[in-house]
């Protein structure tokens, strides 16, 4: 995958990731308690589709682009701050979504170590108080910048995925965060080419002791090309109140919507470790 996020920005991984990502602020927020969100690979916050890298690819015109009719059903709430946040062609990424949705002493953490994306990234968000933006190694961060003093909130880790071992470095801080921060909801999204490095990953969980683990996947063909992005996932840990059933309307959305009858396409909600 070649990154920077700007090439895939709005595509079907950004939507499937992104509507997920909607429903669980929207349940953190349906408590009275503040909560601390932690970005740990923020990017630059929102992107122009109609950018160079954005048009030389087209990702989101087979993503996003197909789902702005919508205005009911599952995809409504996100699709609507999409189009709140000045879609077309602007698209809003994970901080700036999330930024919408807090109230007012609610927290945004965010990390970027990319010098251009990290200054980008703090002119976006700059004079705003709820909001604070480091230039910090992702996997650093989740031990510096965990357990919240709010005591709820969620940790969403999303890497590009361009360096070997980025299975193993997502297990291993699922499993740091799961200690230190065991009230917290994770969420790790990662890229489905082909089933062994994710039967791996899940395998690695099952055995990391962590209890309540969903794995929420989508597919658009069968993944068995290594060297193509067939579909992507998001495991989420302590997952909030009916959370798996709502994610599982989400991705059958995503799924009618942006799947064109490739063969093995499809969508799955499954349990890695049980509560």
């Amino acid at each position: 995958m070649n990154y920077r996020h700007a090439f895939h920005a709005g595509n079907f991984a950004d939507c499937m990731k992104h509507a997920l990502l909607v429903l669980l602020i929207r349940r953190l927020a349906a408590k009275d308690k503040p909560f601390r969100v932690l970005d740990t690979h923020a990017g630059i916050g929102a992107y122009d589709l109609s950018g160079s890298e954005a048009e030389r690819t087209g990702e989101w015109r087979r993503g996003v682009g197909r789902l702005l009719g919508l205005t009911e059903g599952p995809l409504a709430d996100w699709l609507a701050l999409v189009r709140n946040a000045g879609f077309p062609p602007r698209y809003p990424g994970s901080p700036s979504l999330v930024r919408m949705m807090l109230r007012p002493n609610d927290r945004l953490v965010l990390c970027e170590l990319h010098e251009e994306d990290h200054a980008t990234l703090r002119t976006l968000f700059r004079g705003d108080p709820q909001t604070a933006v480091h230039k910090r190694d992702a996997w650093e961060a989740l031990t510096g910048l965990t357990p919240f003093a709010e005591k709820r909130g969620l940790v969403l880790v999303d890497p590009p995925f361009e360096v070997e071992g980025e299975f193993e470095r997502m297990a291993e801080g699922l499993a740091l965060v799961a200690h230190r921060f065991r009230a917290g909801v994770q969420a790790h999204w990662y890229p489905i080419k082909h089933r062994a490095p994710v039967r791996a990953f899940h395998t690695a969980l099952a055995e990391s002791g962590v209890r309540d683990i969903l794995a929420c996947e989508l597919w658009l063909r069968e993944p068995t090309d290594p060297q193509r992005l067939n579909g992507c996932g998001l495991v989420v840990v302590n997952p909030p109140w009916r959370f798996e059933e709502e994610a599982r309307a989400i991705l059958e959305a995503l799924l009618e919507h942006l799947g064109e009858g490739e063969p093995g396409q499809g969508c799955s909600v499954t349990r890695i470790a049980e509560e």
